[in-house]
């Protein structure tokens, strides 16, 4: 028959209760046969489009019937159950009663509704129950006295690349072989139980034991089910018998196929994990997407030779027919509805697309049975000539070692002993008759007990139910509680508990639950050192449950009570059902994690779900790591925005607010520590998985080699914390010098950091303190520098004292630079002095925006070192230590709450205002500095108002002294007007300075210039003032025609000696007996007079007015007004006068007389 395309369907599903929780968005459209996606990220964007063979819309419009069963709406286009049957399942059944074989496999993410179309929860039958009960009832209408069907069914699952035998008890280690059949070419599964059915309640039956198999298995070694692939095969087989009394097999056969969840790996976590290719993580997907695109060129004829990747996993083999083979084949893509699922639903949609492309060539399988036997026998007897002849005799030419060719020879020896005992079975198969094989299968089925089958003894009796991950998993086993006790622990122990269970933290006596006429208690075996929680709580002595009480055993086995005779105990609060979700979230509530989803943006929602994934896989790994005796403890650890590495100063902060999730892993024996990103850790997750199942195996893990061992790890930097530095000062070209806190991912002070921050040339030199702009949108379309400086730093914990260094990432001429001062060793209080000189051609709103609400964040990392433990410590087994090192943590946490009371009991101001709520405490610390920087800004602006004032008193003054008839009040209004209108422009201007106090004063400034090589040289008599004036335009452009300066005669109305200067430069100049620093914003004063001859009256009439303006306005006041400030001129003052010197002027020549009383007649002496 001609080339069949792969039909493809897709499906969307219902939200979800959390996506309701969350108030998603619907971001899938679907009509007729095109599907449509919508990127809630860029909802202008026009939704990708996708077109398959069927597209069915089941989110909404539908109904539920008396009986369960969902149907649609009035209406509505919704796709039930029966419809995607009828579209897809009727197909795959009609095609096996012609003789051809069949595929069906439903892909797609976890929790995107795969399970629900292929298997169905309740009433609402999926495909395969349908199919399968539709196959019967065709069956039973046969009046065809020549024609008989036999029915066998198999069920498997793949998860690690090992395949397990779900309707057998005994599975070998490592899992079944997958074998290739040498004439056929089809590989198969070598020893699977195949049980002959004869009616639809036995697969029923059947599916039911293989759900529980799975169950268990994945309970015992937490082997996640979204990690395993599912496939059931049925083979149909019809035996006609013609007129001549021969017969013909008419063989078909259907391969029910639930993928694992095709959710990609977290890339970027796993990114440099040196045992990243080690993990077989969606592996068996990852192949099946080659598999597919292959098979996609060679349909479209793109590419002439190819070689379709079969042999690379065990799913492709085993789907070897299914995909460009001997099948028709259907595919149901699985979709969710959600905008938080988009990346996960685009990819399912493309996956889909090129999976349509593929063609098939189905033939029907019909064979005579004699020639079916006869060509068995026949393959047999040359298998068994083969094996006497020492199998295939290989040429020594063929450019093989020896070695390999002795390997090469074992090989094919065991494929064809395992060939030749398959055909054995398959011709005994045939020797038995049908009767006979269907007669025992039953027999085995009748004994089947999945647990949980009798429902009249659950509203009698109290009961354990489980709990899965997996829906399809949970309420599959069921433990009944007999009155008396039930005693819980492993199957070795002696005597065998009444529930048996296994793996990880289950001890041989466990727990035994007590029921006395319906009131049920539990209590853990003592000196076992069993782990059991009751509703997330650690069970500690003997405890009453109630009913719905949530119990968890071990590591990975979580119960439900049921207690039908005290229903009236259960907590009023709880949901009608109770699910594994719901337990995860309780356990996540009682170790401090936030659950409740209302008020939370998308990026902290993600977070949620990300966190409540992860716990109990850490809680798992812990487990392994104390089975194993690996010496390692992991926790959860959220690092904040805030505390994460990696500033852009060309980005918003705001861009870059996602909370880390990561997982700490700490070294027991000497403390080091690792932070592994999400994906890091998922990837050894898996591979601990890995070791453990050796060890369960009977392997012996203890030699081998470390570099693949999951739980090792080469010493790296450890993150210590982390200072933000906020880059407001910028906006202004002014300097800022701070010392921040470093505070660690749980907002803990670890020490402090003095940095500084200074705008400055592209060589690195300060710029002039005059560059200060008002408008910081004076600097936009210019070149900007500014220069970051790591001055030293403080760290607290001794454990760091083998180097310290610091990290942080900024944009420098546009490209994203790593910067890295060098590591400082055998210190705490290294001193780094190291400066990065950061451009940006061309400021752009987009850095100014930045530099207002954005920050640095600097990485301070210690150096780490495989260092000798405590021998006491190598005593301890790997719970010892945990329990240690948390006893530490507590009296570690206490200290540090005690040291806050106390701070807080003296801080009587930070005190009423009580620490805003928030989840991470480093952000107090950026408050701070930010406040820093603020009040260095305010100061400036403060100034600047205040020769605005004065300019306007001096106006009002000047028309109120004018003689009546010359008091015009136009020129009077326009001049106020200009006045009250103008941001004011800072022109320079010199000015001769004669008094004796300003010689003083540049006496202690050139001191200063001295000790740092001439910094700001050429101040001269300079000074800088603000114009408030209807002539500003006329002076800029004056001062921009004679190098910035204008005459002095054309300012001196401007120029208030009575008000302070402040420069704006903060550098260190000179410092206070007492240690604290100097304000020496009055050295860039033109007058200090008024300061040092001022009346107390003045001085606190000034500060009250300062203080009118706020809190900050008057920490501004209060360093404005101080009487101190001038104790340093007073003393450089006695000191010029001692030594009699003369200062030298900014033009380097000493002034005249002329020139002396010509400054003087023009109002400049200051008396």
């Amino acid at each position: 028959m001609p080339d069949e395309s792969v039909k493809v369907a897709v499906r969307v599903r219902p939200f979800n209760q959390r996506e309701k929780d969350r108030s998603a968005k619907l971001i899938i459209k679907m009509q007729g046969q095109m599907t449509t996606i919508a990127n809630p990220e860029t909802p202008n964007e026009e939704p990708k489009s996708f077109s398959f063979d069927y597209s069915y819309w089941s989110h909404d419009g539908f109904q539920e019937k008396s009986d369960g069963v969902l149907e649609p709406a009035g209406g509505s286009s919704y796709a039930s159950q029966r419809r995607v049957f009828e579209d897809l399942g009727q197909g795959v059944l009609d095609n096996a009663f012609e003789g051809y074989n069949c595929s069906l496999f439903a892909y797609g993410q976890t929790g995107s509704g795969k399970s629900y179309s292929m298997v169905g929860y309740g009433q609402n039958k999926g495909i395969v129950p349908i199919t399968c009960d539709e196959m019967f009832k065709t069956m039973d209408k046969n009046a065809d006295p020549n024609k008989r069907f036999e029915v066998t069914f198999s069920m498997l699952e793949i998860y690690n690349e090992q395949v397990r035998d779900l309707l057998s008890k005994d599975n070998p280690k490592g899992g079944l072989n997958v074998r290739q059949n040498p004439k056929l070419g089809l590989f198969y599964v070598e020893n699977l139980k195949r049980v002959p059915v004869g009616s639809y309640a036995e697969i029923e039956k059947r599916t039911d034991q293989g759900t529980a198999s799975r169950t268990v298995a994945s309970t015992n070694m937490n082997a996640t089910s979204s990690r395993a692939h599912t496939v059931v095969t049925i083979t149909f087989d019809q035996i006609i018998k013609s007129e001549s009394g021969s017969e013909t097999k008419k063989s078909s056969v259907m391969n029910l196929v639930d993928l694992a969840g095709s959710e990609r790996a977290d890339s970027t976590g796993a990114t440099g994990d040196r045992l990243k290719e080690g993990a077989n993580i969606n592996k068996s997907l990852s192949a099946l997407g080659n598999v597919i695109s292959a098979l996609a060129d060679l349909s479209m004829g793109t590419k002439k030779k190819i070689m379709v990747p079969y042999r690379d996993s065990v799913l492709t083999k085993l789907l070897q027919n299914a995909l460009g083979g001997n099948s028709k084949t259907i595919m149901i893509a699985a979709l969710s509805p959600a905008d938080i699922n988009y990346d996960e639903t685009l990819s399912t949609l493309r996956y889909a697309d090129r999976a349509k492309k593929i063609k098939n060539k189905a033939v029907v399988n019909e064979n005579p049975l004699d020639k079916l036997i006869r060509e068995l026998k026949e393959e047999n007897e040359r298998l068994k000539k083969a094996m006497e002849g020492g199998g295939v005799v290989m040429q020594e030419g063929a450019g093989l070692t020896p070695e390999e060719l002795d390997k090469m020879r074992k090989q094919m020896e065991e494929d064809i002993r395992a060939q030749l005992m398959a055909n054995q079975a398959m011709i005994a198969e045939n020797a038995q008759s049908w009767d006979d094989k269907l007669a025992e299968a039953r027999t085995e089925t009748e004994k089947i007990d999945v647990g949980g089958a009798d429902n009249s003894r659950k509203s009698k009796e109290a009961y354990l139910i489980n709990l899965n991950e997996d829906p399809m998993l949970s309420g599959v086993i069921c433990h009944f509680l007999n009155s008396g006790e039930t005693s819980v622990g492993r199957k070795d122990a002696s005597p065998v508990p009444n529930i048996c269970l296994s793996g990880l933290s289950i001890q041989k006596q466990h727990a035994v639950i007590f029921n006395k006429k319906g009131v049920i208690e539990i209590e853990s075996v003592s000196g076992s050192g069993s782990k059991t929680k009751i509703n997330g709580i650690p069970l500690t002595g003997r405890k009453a449950l109630c009913h719905k009480d949530r119990i968890l055993f071990g590591s990975n086995h979580m119960y439900v009570l049921m207690n039908p005779l005290k229903p009236e105990t259960a907590d009023n609060s709880l949901p009608k059902e109770i699910t594994w979700e719901y337990a995860q979230k309780e356990i996540a509530q009682v170790k401090g994690f936030a659950t409740g989803s209302a008020g939370l943006s998308k990026e902290q929602q993600i977070v949620q779900e990300q966190v409540l994934e992860i716990l109990p896989m850490v809680s798992e790994v812990n487990a392994v790591s104390e089975e194993l005796n690996k010496q390692k403890s992991f926790e959860v650890v959220l690092i904040s925005a805030a505390a994460q590495e990696g500033g852009d100063i060309t980005q918003s902060h705001a861009s870059n607010d996602l909370v880390l999730v990561t997982v700490k892993m700490k070294n027991l024996l000497n403390g080091n520590t690792w932070l592994w990103e999400r994906g890091k850790f998922i990837t050894r997750r898996y591979l601990i998985q890995e070791l453990y199942q050796k060890f369960l195996d009977g392997e012996n893990i203890s030699n081998i080699p470390k570099e693949q061992d999951p739980f090792w790890e080469p010493t790296e930097d450890v993150l210590i914390g982390t200072s933000n530095l906020f880059l407001q000062s910028l906006s202004y070209c002014l300097d800022f010098e701070d010392t921040l806190n470093i505070s660690d991912y749980k907002g803990q002070e670890e020490g402090h950091l003095k940095v500084k921050l200074e705008p400055c040339d592209n060589k690195g030199k300060p710029i002039d303190e005059e560059a200060f702009v008002d408008d910081p949108h004076e600097l936009l379309n210019k070149p900007y520098h500014f220069k970051l400086t790591v001055e030293n730093a403080n760290i607290h914990k001794s454990r760091f004292s083998k180097g310290i260094m610091v990290k942080y990432s900024v944009k420098n001429n546009g490209k994203v630079e790593e910067v890295k001062t060098p590591t400082v060793k055998n210190t705490l209080t290294p001193t780094f002095n190291h400066s990065k000189v950061i451009s940006i051609p061309k400021l752009k709103q987009e850095n100014l925006d930045f530099f207002e609400s954005g920050c640095i964040t600097l990485s301070i990392y210690g150096i780490q070192e495989d260092t000798m433990p405590d021998p006491k410590l190598l005593k301890l087994n790997t719970r010892e230590l945990r329990e240690a090192s948390m006893y530490q943590d507590l009296r570690a946490l206490t200290i540090n709450q005690e040291l806050r009371q106390m701070e807080n009991m003296e801080n009587s101001t930070a005190n009423a205002s009580g620490r805003r709520a928030t989840m991470f405490g480093n952000e107090i610390a950026s408050d701070t500095s930010h406040l820093k920087t603020e009040v260095v800004l305010l100061q400036r602006k403060y100034e600047r108002l205040q020769q605005k004032e004065r300019r306007m008193q001096q106006i009002c003054e000047e028309w109120s002294k004018k003689p009546d008839g010359e008091k015009q009040f136009e020129p009077f209004y326009r001049a106020v007007s200009a006045v009250a209108n103008s941001t004011g422009t800072r022109l320079k201007t010199r000015v001769q300075m004669l008094n004796q106090v300003l010689q003083g004063q540049k006496y202690v400034r050139q001191m200063a210039l001295d000790k740092s090589d001439g910094k700001h040289a050429g101040d001269g008599d300079t000074i800088s003032l603000f114009v408030f004036d209807e002539n500003e335009h006329e002076l800029a452009q004056e001062a921009s025609q004679n190098n910035g300066v204008v005459d002095y005669h054309k300012v001196a109305h401007h120029h208030y000696p009575d008000l302070q200067l402040s420069k704006a430069k903060t550098d260190s100049v000179i410092e206070e007996k007492d240690g604290t620093q100097g304000d020496q914003d009055s050295f860039g004063s033109v007058d200090l007079e008024p300061y040092m001859n001022a009346d107390p009256e003045d001085s606190a009439d000034r500060s009250k007015r300062f203080t009118q303006n706020g809190n900050r306005t008057g920490l501004l006041s209060d360093i404005n007004t101080k009487r101190e400030v001038i104790k340093p001129a007073r003393n450089a003052v006695s000191e010029y006068s001692a030594n009699k010197k003369t200062p030298s002027k900014s033009n380097g020549k000493r002034p005249s007389s002329a020139d002396n009383n010509k400054t003087e007649s023009s109002a400049c002496v200051l008396q």
